[in-house]
């Protein structure tokens, strides 16, 4: 038996100890790909061999029944071989095109659906919320339970102009991530600082060096050393709680949800985009977040009528402009959607694409 990889902190972990046969002796010799049916990729080499890939919805955070469940279902249909996507999908790689059909009714009595290829709504890739983070407004993970099931049509089926990748986070100092619809976490008050904890607590200066924005400095409060917050440069980030948490950050009523569009990655057809606010001050109403839901509903629906084919949401918004989105979409446009930020390039190009 070889001695096993030692694991490193930085860098993409050695793929080959755990890739499917057929994937090892094909690698970098593939033909061509299709989808034979919605969750199913097909991949065939040069040499007419062939892969099946089934994918299948997953919750980002499971317990160990799930899993095993999972880990059994891929013993049986697929030689043991699985994989996670960075959207916690769950793929199945299969080398047998009759155990495809098998595996997919498997998973769907189970309760994974089958789904997430091509032009459909992928599963929503969130942060980790109250399990892991110290400074989540809201639970992710509770979010993107209640818009998937609003949105279990459209993973199923292929049936939007293009691709749509939702993202939420907790937060939007740590994980606020690019998406064509963003669900973020805004906090909208200063923190509340309990100085009778900081002395014993906090390192001031690590506080007063973490704010992005010099709001924070010492201060002494009732003969105890402390800290005090510029309300008037507190752009109320939250960067100050986990370094200090007698700074509370979090509120029942003054965080609220928010919720950009536009963004992408990619450079594909066109360069990548910063997405843009389009809905703020949403309630925090856990756990079924109905206001969230039914603006997300609505964006979905009017690119899915207007969309043209390929067309990515922001590809969409560039053609029709944002007057006519906010019209199709009747969302209110209001003096917090002008941008006016002037921080960065002019330009703000990020593209990979060689223009000449």
């Amino acid at each position: 038996m070889s001695e096993l990889r030692r694991p490193i902190e930085s860098g993409v972990p050695d793929p080959f100890p755990f890739m499917h046969p057929m994937l090892k002796k094909n690698y970098g010799a593939w033909a061509w790909h299709d989808r034979p049916r919605v969750g199913v990729l097909r991949h065939v080499a040069k040499s007419g061999d062939a892969v099946w890939t089934v994918k299948a919805g997953t919750q980002r955070q499971m317990d160990v029944f799930t899993i095993r469940t999972l880990c059994d279902i891929a013993d049986h249909y697929a030689d043991g071989h699985v994989r996670f996507t960075t959207r916690s999908n769950i793929e199945f790689i299969v080398a047998d095109e009759a155990k495809v059909t098998p595996l997919v009714e498997k998973l769907e009595a189970e309760g994974f659906p089958v789904g997430g290829t091509g032009n459909s709504v992928s599963m929503i890739s969130h942060t980790q919320g109250w399990l892991h983070c110290d400074i989540p407004g809201t639970d992710a993970s509770g979010v993107v339970k209640a818009l998937m099931d609003e949105l279990y049509h459209e993973f199923k089926h292929e049936e939007m102009p293009n691709r749509v990748k939702i993202t939420t986070s907790c937060c939007q100092i740590n994980c606020g991530g690019q998406g064509d619809i963003a669900i973020n976490v805004q906090h909208t008050k200063p923190p509340r600082i309990n100085h009778d904890l900081v002395a014993n607590v906090c390192e001031r200066p690590a506080v007063v060096a973490r704010c992005p924005v010099a709001a924070i400095r010492p201060a002494l409060v009732n003969g105890k050393p402390s800290l005090e917050v510029d309300e008037k440069k507190c752009v109320c980030c939250g960067a100050c709680y986990p370094p200090c948490p007698p700074m509370q950050i979090n509120d029942p009523e003054h965080s609220k949800l928010a919720i950009w569009v536009g963004g992408k990655h990619s450079s594909t057809r066109s360069k990548p985009t910063f997405h843009k606010l389009v809905a703020a001050g949403l309630p925090n109403n856990a756990p079924r977040w109905p206001e969230v839901s039914e603006v997300v509903l609505k964006i979905l629906r009017a690119y899915k009528a207007d969309g043209r084919p390929w067309e990515r949401v922001g590809e969409w918004i560039d053609r029709i402009g944002w007057p006519r989105f906010f019209e199709v979409t009747e969302l209110p446009f209001t003096k917090y959607h002008v941008d006016n930020y002037r921080g960065a390039r002019a330009s703000l190009n990020a593209s990979a694409q060689l223009r000449f």
